[in-house]
This record gives C-alpha cells, structure tokens and sequence, in this order.
C-alpha cells in the first residue's frame, strides 16, 4: 500500500514539476476568447469646453500597453490600454484612454509558448473590439471616427525582449564596473 502511495505522490510530483507534461502532441492548441469588455473608458472633449474651436489638422498620438496574468484552468486575462491625444498646436482637441480586457482560454500549449501568445495573438484578437470603441467614442464626441491602425505585436514583442534582455545585460555588468571602481 505503501508504494501505491509512493507512485501517486512521484505522479504528481512530475505533473507539478513539469507543466508541459499535460500536453498532447496529438492534439492541436487551443486559443479562444471566452470574454471580453471594456474594464474602463475616458473620453475627454477638451475643445468643446474652449470658446475657440481650434483650427487645422490635428496631431494624434495613439499609444498601446498591454498585460498579461495568468488564472485558474488555462484562463488568461490580457489588458489593451489604448491611449490617444488629439492635439492642434498646443491645444488639446480630445483624449480617449481605453482599457479593454479579453479573457482567454489557452489549452494543450508549450507553457513556453503560452508568453508569446498573450503578447501576440490574444491583443491581436483584441484590437478589432478596442478599434471600434475607440472609433465610436470619437464620432460620437463630434470628430471623425479615429480608426487605430494594424498593430504589428509580434515586431513590438520583439522590441520589448529586447529591451529587457539590454537592461539585464546593463545590471549585469554595472556590478563588476563598481567593483574595478573601488579596487
């Protein structure tokens, strides 16, 4: 009885140690949106409040940031915050700041492959939604729709690794440089 236990303990150990070992290779991944919606919307009609309507083209700047955690049973939320600034000289025509979140569910993948997907794919099935709230809103406030451009994640995935593989790289060697200071 005894090493009845023992294997039922060594299985669960190798469930819990390897989190890949509940995937088939015999079956494809899965990746679905089970929920999404708007976790908060701000939109700011600053020109209708001036007495001067400002004229000309207006400089828009669109900004993206995504998050990502984890949940129970292969479920995933990932944050789209979508910030834009419509801007005529230096008045302020609107500003629109969005956070949308998809709930995914992520089945039968690498967990190396999971970070990529949330980074990647999830948002890329997101921006569709948060282009038409944004456009929406927009129109709605009296402007032009604003229609987001393609975002290309997997080039901003890319970058952001980057990024963080230089500042390790940094903090790595800013270390030994304090050390040849002070020897």
């Amino acid at each position: 009885m005894s090493d009845e236990t023992s294997q039922a303990g060594a299985a669960d150990e190798k469930t819990t140690a390897d989190p890949d070992a509940n995937v088939d290779p015999n079956q494809p991944p899965g990746l679905a949106i089970v929920a999404h919606y708007i976790r908060d919307l701000s939109f700011e009609n600053v020109a209708a409040q001036e007495p001067a309507q400002p004229q000309g083209q207006p400089e828009i700047n669109v900004t993206v940031n995504l998050d990502a955690a984890g949940g129970p049973e292969g479920r995933y939320q990932v944050s789209m915050k979508i910030n834009a600034t419509a801007k005529t000289g230096d008045k302020t025509r609107f500003l629109v700041e969005l956070d949308y979140i998809g709930i995914f569910s992520i089945s039968n993948v690498k967990q190396e492959h999971i970070h990529p997907l949330l980074f990647i794919e999830c948002p890329r099935q997101l921006l569709p939604y948060a282009r038409r709230v944004v456009s929406d809103v927009t129109r709605d406030g009296g402007y032009p729709p604003l229609m987001l451009d393609n975002v290309d994640f997997a080039n901003l995935y890319r970058q952001k690794l980057e990024q963080l593989r230089a500042e390790q790289g940094a903090a790595a060697t800013q270390p030994a440089a304090e050390e040849q200071a002070t020897t």
